[in-house]
């Protein structure tokens, strides 16, 4: 950097945590100098139009910055995202499909109905029984239930077993742990709270029942290769050894968040692969806990069309204007939920900060799946998903390689 320019890196991190004091939960994790949030904390408070003319401004100086294309293009990325959180905290119009695009570097548009009665179809013909197939569904993820009081000792069996996995393909921190705790009155199934230093805390949402065949997915989610392991690695690599000082913070509704979710939704197939539902039956069957492995991982494939539902609804919601009565029943038609999850995700879908969220599911794991279905011929998929685990990759950059591949 030369002497005298801005130090925009750093300054990306300041702006980060002045978003925080308008919009408390926007910083996701900080792992940087305590001294530097003391700072920003020791500032007055901004206003929306101070944080988006500050977003602006650094957009402006990136090019000046010299910095590698990686780490302006990552940069480039986030402080757009935060342009658009400051026009929308200061109450300019911004429609909600440009609101996605400039968090998330990503096009959304509403699910084929052809494919998710396809979907239908599939399971139509695994499920047992002659009754509606919403019935039958609901009867098998009953089936499924987790009993309350086992919740905490299923995910902590598999996350041990997800743990020696992860640590032999992928390595991990000698130091690093994660400690769980169920919680209640969230707008989301399972959360991470990453604290630095290899540490985090997994809260688990008890509010609705969860599935033994769902926990795989929870836990590697979370932690083992999910967003645990994501921060280990880039706060070893990217921070402590790089010295890129901007991954010391993660903000929310930035394209690292639909990279990071992403990557965590192709956890398991990451860690385990294909098998991984006779593999959990297996973890969990050691505790007296049973569940048809084999027909649960047939089901999930065949549901898996089904995801895209819940953006279905949000852009009904927030760019067509339909009713909420009429989306929460688009919810329960298409992914065959009773009204109360259907009106779970309603909840994660309206709150204000996590309204646009929901693509990142969506879109991360479809655009992650096809870069890793993509590469090189003989490369294993631990070598592909190392790479969103250590490298500062972007959606955009990530679409780049996918059209040049």
């Amino acid at each position: 950097m030369a002497a005298g320019a801005l130090d925009v890196p750093l300054e990306y991190v300041r702006l980060g945590l002045r978003f925080d004091r308008l919009e408390p939960g926007f910083v996701d994790a900080y792992t940087g100098d305590p001294r530097v949030r003391a700072q920003v904390l020791d500032e007055p408070v901004p206003t929306p139009q101070r944080l988006r003319d500050r977003a602006r401004a650094l957009l402006r100086e990136l090019d000046a910055a010299a910095l590698p294309e990686d780490r302006a293009g990552f940069l480039r990325g986030q402080l757009a995202g935060l342009e658009c959180s400051a026009r929308k905290m200061s109450g300019e119009p911004v429609g909600f499909l440009e609101e996605v695009s400039s968090y998330f570097q990503v096009d959304v548009t509403l699910g084929d109905p052809a494919a998710y009665a396809a979907a239908h179809a599939e399971l139509d013909a695994l499920l047992p029984g002659d009754g509606p197939l919403a019935e039958r569904y609901a009867a098998h993820r009953r089936r499924e239930e987790c009993p309350p009081a086992r919740l905490a000792e299923a995910v902590h069996a598999l996350s041990s077993a997800l743990r020696d996995r992860v640590r032999a393909a992928y390595g991990l921190p000698e130091a690093e742990v994660v400690r769980y705790e169920v919680v209640t009155d969230k707008p989301w199934s399972g959360f991470n709270y990453y604290e630095g230093d290899f540490r985090s805390r997994v809260a688990i949402n008890a509010d609705l029942p969860h599935r033994l065949s769902q926990l795989p997915h929870l836990v590697a989610h979370e932690a083992y290769p999910g967003h645990h392991t994501e921060h280990c690695r880039k706060e070893l690599g990217l921070v402590e050894r790089a010295a890129r000082v901007e991954h010391t913070v993660f903000l929310v509704n930035t394209p690292e968040c639909l990279m990071a979710e992403g990557l965590a939704d192709l956890g398991v197939r990451a860690a385990i692969g294909g098998g991984w539902g006779p593999w959990a039956a297996e973890v969990l069957g050691d505790l007296g806990l049973r569940f048809d492995g084999h027909l649960a991982e047939r089901v999930a494939a065949a549901a898996a069309p089904l995801n895209r539902v819940r953006q279905d609804a949000a852009v009904l919601l927030h760019d067509r204007g339909v009713d909420v009565d009429e989306v929460a029943a688009h919810i329960q038609r298409w992914s065959l939920v009773s009204p109360d999850r259907a009106r779970q995700q309603l909840r994660f879908l309206t709150h204000p900060l996590w309204r646009a969220y929901t693509s990142t599911y969506v879109e991360g794991f479809d655009l992650l799946s096809s870069w890793l279905d993509a590469r090189p011929e003989g490369q294993p998929v631990a070598d592909r998903f190392l790479r969103l685990l250590d490298e500062p990759l972007t959606p955009a950059a990530v679409t780049a390689e996918l059209r040049a591949a």
